[in-house]
């Protein structure tokens, strides 16, 4: 991947009046690079612009190294929890992501359900994870 193709360290994406904000760090102090193992921290805000209350069912996202090498990951809710945000409402969680290569991205989508029944899948936009001091 080369750096005009390696997104932006955040994103923000505005899907059926839910706005997904991501914003990411490194993690040295979990990182291993001699074990070829570099670990990132990002921060997912959910905010809901709509007038209806809205839960999160499921997520997936989809990890892709400096190699190109793609993981998909999908599982019900985030951090252990489905919440349900009224209208201007938001839930914010921090998690990690781990890569073999000191840089790559992330992008995906989580699963909603709004209060009226409708479901609908409300977009994570791609967003860069880079350790401090590379190439790419």
């Amino acid at each position: 991947m080369s750096s005009d193709q390696t997104p932006a360290p955040g994103s923000q994406a505005l899907t059926h009046g839910v706005r997904i904000e991501v914003t990411t760090r490194y993690a040295p102090e979990r990182s291993q690079p001699q074990g070829h193992r570099w670990e990132f921290h990002y921060t997912v805000t959910i905010s809901n612009e709509r007038r209806e209350a809205v839960r999160l069912l499921s997520r997936h996202w989809v990890i892709t190294d400096a190699a190109n090498k793609v993981q998909e990951v999908r599982g019900l809710g985030v951090v252990g929890r489905q919440p349900t945000l009224a209208p201007g409402e938001s839930f914010e969680y921090t998690s990690s992501c781990p890569l073999g290569t000191p840089f790559g991205s992330m992008h995906g989508s989580y699963q909603m359900m709004s209060a009226s029944g409708e479901r609908f899948d409300a977009a994570i936009a791609p967003f860069g994870l880079s350790a401090p001091y590379t190439v790419h």
